[in-house]
This record gives structure tokens, C-alpha cells and sequence, in this order.
């Protein structure tokens, strides 16, 4: 089962629809995207009575947009308990608290900031929404005088974000303070079973401009990455999925792990896979389509797949719009110029840049050995590529 919201969906998934047959919420983003298309949609009171029926089905969102739906609509079974459980923060800390018992981490609400000793916090320390997205409102603090500055720049950002996504999906009254998790960071696209059981579409690499850098910009994926961490990730996610009971559910989960093998999570986002389809990557590098694999619990030949791309690494790159610029003021973007600066590219998205500040999403293949692309993307200033 399929629930379509804002502010994506992309052209597999929509070919996915089609191909799969399978219940389509029918709503105002469905109607609008599938409208040329063979879908048929199922109005919202026959796909509730289709999930009270067998309330084991797969059920999967493109987007947390559809969160309020769902806690309205699909509130007789556990399914909004379990959403919760991974949105709100401060209660997957909970859920997790003994796996990492020196782990520190502290909710606080957004009126009290301003009375937080910052000498009771661990510096360096990650200032965020107990419930979020997209990095939004999230801060990384390096210093006592940075603490201030993260507090300052939330305040002024508060109401610009309220106007970006629904509540259920960034919620501004209470945030999470966390000690620094060290490590690579990656993001693991995955789905727990009917028995439980996980299964890794993808893992992306979170690559990073510096050390202070808290944005998604970048994010890659190789056969490399998937050999070396796939074992220790299954494990962890077989771990989480256990506590909280898992079964038929599509996660997007964010870990850091360092050179020890030690792993820390950073966040778990649920009912769906990498957020404006992005998950679609995972098709580009290896052939796999995460939406029939999840609803028809297949699982990857990753022994298979190594033998086909060895040597390459598939990269997603965002064209955010640095949050100086009024984007009220943009004419247009120069596409083809923003394209040109990858050798291989393999889709490029073009996004409304006057509800969203991002203007497109590339999908790009390079050599292992030639990151040199990428790594320009990392420090790029992408306002040249804006018309005002």
C-alpha cells in the first residue's frame, strides 16, 4: 500500500505504481502526479478498510507528510505508535539507552534555550528538533560562544521553517541536545520483514565540507561501502528492530562508525526510505528498485552486484540555495550549466526553488579513483547558477 505526499515523487516510483498494481491513497499529490498515468487510486475510506483488513500489509510514504494521515486514519493497529517512536528523538533515545548508557543527550523546550548552562553540555555537542527533517534547524556547536550563536540563528529561523512541512513532520516546540557521535556517517536505506527480519537496499556515505558542516549535500554509494559495513549495520538494525517490533516497516536510518567498528545512530526516519526519492539511487547503482523490493520482500545479491560496478561510486548531490539568498528574487536557474560540472550524470531534478531552498537533485557516476568532482561540490557556491 502507497500513501503520495509532498514535496517528491519521481518517476520510478511513479513507473512503480503502475507496474505493482497495489492500493494508491487516493489524495490531492496522487491525483496530481499519477494523472497521465495507468494508477488507479483508492479513495481514503476503502484503502483504511484494505489496511483493517490485514493489517500486516506493507504500507509505505514517499514522505513524513503523510504522517498526519495516517495517525487519523490507520490509528487501529500500532503502525502511528511505531512512527512516533523513530520521529520524536528523545524517545528513540530512550528506546536505545543501554546500548549506549554514556551517551549523553537532553530534550529542552524551544522557549527555554536561553536558560541552558552551556557549561552542563558536552562541547562539542548537535542542537536539533526533537522531530525533524532535511537538517533543518539543526546545529553543530563547537564552543561556548558557538552554543549562543546556534541558539540566536534557531530563533530566526523557527518561522521560515514552520512554513516548509507540516508540524507532525518538523516539530519546533522541543529540541534534543546530543554529544558529538565520531565517525563516518552513513545512511542506510532498509526494510524489517514479515518475520522481522532487515534488509539493506543501500548504504550512502555522507560525505562532508568540514568538520562544522551539518548539511546533506552529498551523500555517496559504492560496492566498497556496502562490503565493508553491511554486516555490522544488519546487526545493529536487528538490534533496533527487535526493541521496538518491527515487521513490514521501511526505515531510513542515519549511523556513524569509527575506525573501531563502534557504531552510534544518529537518527531513524520511518515509513519510508532516502527522503525526495532519493532512495531511487540505489536503481541507478545497482539495479534495484526499493520500492518492489520492499513491498514483494526481496532481497539484494550484493555478491552479485560487486561483480558489475566494482571500481565506481554513485553520488547524489543537492543544489541548495545558501539561506542568504531571497529566493523570491530568482528569474530562473541555469540547469545545463549546474549539469556541467559532472562527467557522468545520470538524472537531473529540477525542484521549486520558491517553496523549497534547493533548485535541483543530481544523480552522478564517477570512478573510485577520480573524486575530485564530488569534492568540488562539497565547498561549491552554487548562487552563479542563479538568474535574478
Amino acid at each position: 500500500m502507497f500513501i503520495l505526499e509532498k514535496p517528491y515523487v519521481s518517476d520510478l516510483l511513479k513507473n512503480t505504481l503502475a507496474e505493482l498494481g497495489k492500493p494508491v491513497l487516493e489524495n490531492e499529490t496522487a491525483c496530481k502526479e499519477l494523472r497521465d498515468t495507468a494508477v488507479c487510486l483508492t479513495p481514503g475510506h476503502e484503502f483504511t478498510a484494505e489496511y483493517n483488513n490485514d493489517r500486516s500489509r506493507p504500507v509505505y510514504s514517499n514522505s513524513e507528510n503523510a504522517i498526519d494521515w495516517i495517525d487519523n486514519n490507520l490509528d487501529s493497529g500500532g503502525l502511528p505508535a511505531k512512527i512516533r517512536l523513530f520521529k520524536d528523538k528523545g524517545a528513540f533515545r530512550d528506546l536505545v539507552r543501554d546500548m549506549y548508557p554514556d551517551f549523553f543527550y537532553r530534550t529542552v523546550k524551544f522557549e527555554e534555550l536561553d536558560t541552558v548552562r552551556v557549561e552542563d553540555l558536552p562541547i562539542p555537542c548537535v542542537i536539533k528538533p526533537s522531530v525533524g527533517f532535511f537538517s533543518l534547524g539543526v546545529h553543530m556547536v563547537e564552543s561556548a560562544a558557538g552554543w549562543k550563536q546556534a541558539v540566536e540563528a534557531i530563533k530566526n529561523e523557527v518561522e521560515q521553517i514552520k512554513t516548509m512541512y507540516p508540524a507532525k513532520v518538523l516539530e519546533l516546540d522541543n529540541f534534543i541536545i546530543e554529544e558529538c557521535i565520531e565517525g563516518e556517517e552513513f545512511a542506510v536505506d532498509a526494510y524489517f520483514g514479515p518475520e522481522g527480519n532487515p534488509v539493506i537496499i543501500n548504504i550512502l556515505g555522507h560525505l562532508f565540507a568540514s568538520s562544522e558542516d551539518v548539511s546533506d549535500r552529498c551523500y555517496i554509494t559504492s560496492t566498497d561501502i556496502i562490503t565493508k559495513h553491511h554486516a555490522n549495520f544488519l546487526q545493529l538494525l536487528q538490534e533496533i528492530g527487535s526493541r521496538a517490533k518491527l515487521k513490514n516497516f521501511p526505515i531510513h536510518i542515519e549511523i556513524r562508525s569509527d575506525k573501531q567498528g563502534n557504531l552510534g545512530v544518529i537518527e531513524v526516519n520511518p515509513m519510508r526510505f532516502a527522503g525526495w526519492c532519493v532512495t531511487d539511487l540505489a536503481h541507478y547503482a545497482y539495479g534495484i528498485n526499493p520500492y518492489k523490493y520492499f513491498m514483494e520482500g526481496l532481497k539484494p545479491d550484493w555478491k552479485k552486484i560487486s561483480g558489475c560496478c566494482d571500481g565506481k561510486v554513485y553520488a547524489m548531490i543537492i543544489g541548495d540555495i545558501d539561506s542568504t539568498v531571497d529566493r523570491k528574487r530568482i528569474k530562473s536557474v541555469d540547469y545545463e550549466r549546474f549539469k556541467a560540472n559532472f562527467t557522468k550524470p545520470l538524472e537531473l531534478r529540477k525542484i521549486n526553488y520558491k517553496e523549497h531552498p534547493v533548485f535541483a537533485f543530481i544523480f552522478a557516476e564517477v570512478d573510485a579513483d577520480n573524486m575530485e568532482e564530488l569534492k568540488k561540490m562539497l565547498h561549491a557556491d552554487f548562487t552563479p547558477y542563479l538568474n535574478f
